[in-house]
């Protein structure tokens, strides 16, 4: 199982998790019961329930990079262009937006 927080702003918004070839993303409670808080893509708008896919959910597979910075990564890591939440993991801490990806380190935990 592959984990990640998602923050918007720097605002805890959801937890990103990967496990058995399917996708969750749910909302952060706390997140959830801010005055300002807004969805972070229209694809995936503010609720309580978790959001389930068989592939990574294309908003967050758009925040990895492409072309020459894609090029950089793959070339200095194993990770292969096919595994989306390795790379979204990797490269997607400080991408530009509202939206961070840190990954959450199972050891830690």
């Amino acid at each position: 199982m592959r984990q990640a927080r998602i923050y918007r702003k720097d605002v805890l918004a959801g937890l990103l998790t990967e496990e058995g070839g399917e996708y969750r993303f749910c909302y952060d409670a706390a997140y959830l019961k801010l005055d300002n808080a807004l969805a972070i893509s229209l694809t995936l708008p503010l609720q309580d329930e978790e959001f389930v896919s068989p592939v990574l959910f294309p908003f967050f597979d758009g925040l990895i990079p492409e072309g020459w910075l894609l090029d950089v990564a793959l070339r200095n890591t194993d990770i292969s262009i096919l595994d989306r939440m390795s790379l979204l993991l990797l490269c997607c801490k400080e991408c530009i937006g509202s939206v961070s990806v840190v990954p959450i380190n199972q050891q830690e935990d």
